[in-house]
């Protein structure tokens, strides 16, 4: 028989074969808690508009190098070896009955080549460019502090969107689990006689209505949820639950704005408008820069060559020449030129540069003006919404006092016999209406103030807006 410890080391053997089986008290993975600075961050990360605004800054730091080195010389080297050529001609005779002989000729040599040319003068085309680098990369820069700018008010629109509609979810289901709570009251009371089968259908349908009320909210809360997380690139099967904002200390803000300071201060600190004015002023060196073309250009060139036949024979002659190195450290040979052209007629190809140049300076000053006035119209705009979001929130408390009281008194009255069905329908249709439009009132004051500061170029891309934005 085998022994004792045989046998356990079987079972452990046989143990570690069966398959892990799964724990009782295994929990899920819990869900992923983000606040709105945490989405900002992931969206300015994810976003490609942010991206591509990245990459053209890279794109313009590039041609402003280049235009950098056109004031530099341009310098060529060159090198050439050739090791055979062969070459046969006839040699002409001083008699013309004497056929002439033939030559073949053979060689190997090799040759090495530098040159430097510098352009002295091109009608100031490289200055041109080189001013229109710069305003341009400056440009980039603010597209890029615009676009971070754009991306963090979109995920801010999205995440407050996201609270509210989870905020009238939950409004909604206390309403169902009030009416629920009504019609097993009711229940009870037209079993012992003190409400009519009437009452009791109609509690039914209003629970009814209420679950699908329930439902829509549920799903318009899963679509918020959804699109939040379509702008920070996250798995849409993911686990996220939204840290909530204090809107309640938005209401401690001044709800008067200065329009005249304000649209000052936004028209300077707007980064797409002062891009946009860069564009402007590159435009305009650009089409300087074209103009260039109807002025002589002056190039300065300095070379250095030399070469050598490394072997030469002719008819099977070999002919002996010094070794190839020291023929190309002794044939060196420099020239130094100045080289002058002018362009007296290209087909009114500089005229169409010019005025295609020109054309575009133009453009860009329109666009300049045009988002200039758009700003202060916005920004005026956004005034107005930020100071009636105060007006609605007072309207909103004052309609939920009134309706908070209406239903609790209606809701007595009815618990007693003394109110009907349809009075008691109607008080929890305005208490639900008053809390769903003082949650909404909330929040359209968050947004709105983000809005004012998304016009006025306050908002700052890398640190997302808190439950108290700054004052106007």
């Amino acid at each position: 028989m085998p022994s004792t410890a045989s046998l356990k080391k079987a079972l452990i053997i046989f143990a570690a074969l069966l398959p892990a089986a799964p724990q009782a008290g295994s929990a899920e993975p819990a869900a992923r808690r983000l606040s709105l600075q945490e989405c900002v961050a992931i969206a300015l990360e994810n976003a490609a508009a942010v991206r591509k605004a990245g990459n053209n800054l890279k794109l313009e730091g590039a041609d402003l190098l280049k235009s950098y080195g056109a004031f530099l010389p341009k310098l060529t080297a060159s090198a050439n070896y050739v090791p055979k050529s062969v070459s046969q001609s006839y040699n002409a005779t001083a008699y013309d009955t004497t056929p002439g002989s033939k030559a073949k000729t053979e060689s190997s040599s090799a040759g090495l080549g530098l040159t430097a040319s510098l352009n002295l003068f091109n009608g100031l085309a490289d200055s041109s460019s080189l001013q229109a680098a710069i305003e341009l990369k400056g440009a980039a820069g603010l597209s890029l502090q615009r676009a971070r700018e754009t991306v963090a008010f979109d995920v801010t629109q999205h995440y407050y969107q996201a609270l509210l509609d989870e905020e009238l979810l939950g409004i909604a289901r206390e309403n169902l689990n009030s009416s629920n709570d009504l019609l097993t009251l009711t229940d009870r009371q037209y079993r012992i006689g003190l409400k009519s089968l009437t009452e009791l259908y109609q509690q039914q349908a209003e629970v009814a209505g209420n679950t699908l009320a329930a439902l829509k909210a549920e799903n318009q809360s899963r679509k918020s949820r959804l699109e939040l997380l379509r702008r920070l690139r996250l798995d849409p099967l993911a686990e996220v639950t939204l840290e909530p904002v204090d809107t309640a200390g938005l209401e401690a803000l001044p709800a008067s704005v200065d329009i005249a300071g304000l649209a000052t201060e936004s028209l300077k600190r707007r980064a797409d408008l002062e891009a946009l004015k860069l564009q402007a002023h590159a435009a305009r060196w650009q089409a300087r820069g074209a103009a260039g073309a109807r002025l002589p250009k002056l190039d300065l060139s300095v070379s250095a060559s030399t070469s050598g036949i490394d072997s030469y024979r002719i008819n099977s002659v070999n002919y002996p020449l010094p070794p190839l190195g020291t023929q190309l450290s002794n044939g060196i040979g420099y020239s130094v030129a100045l080289n002058l052209s002018w362009a007296i007629f290209d087909g009114f190809q500089t005229r169409y540069a010019v005025q295609a140049a020109k054309t575009t300076w133009l453009n860009r000053q329109l666009d300049y003006e045009e988002l200039k006035d758009g700003v202060v119209l916005d920004l005026q705009l956004a005034a107005g919404d930020y100071r009636a979001a105060f007006t609605q929130i007072a309207a909103s408390k004052a309609s939920l006092r009134a309706a908070t009281s209406a239903f609790n008194a209606v809701q007595r009255k009815y618990e007693l016999g003394a109110a009907g069905f349809v009075e008691l329908s109607n008080a929890r249709a305005t208490l639900f209406n008053a809390k769903s439009g003082m949650t909404q009132a909330s929040y359209n004051l968050a947004l709105q103030k983000a809005m004012l500061d998304y016009t006025s170029g306050r908002s700052d891309a890398g640190h997302s807006a808190n439950a108290s934005p700054k004052t106007p």
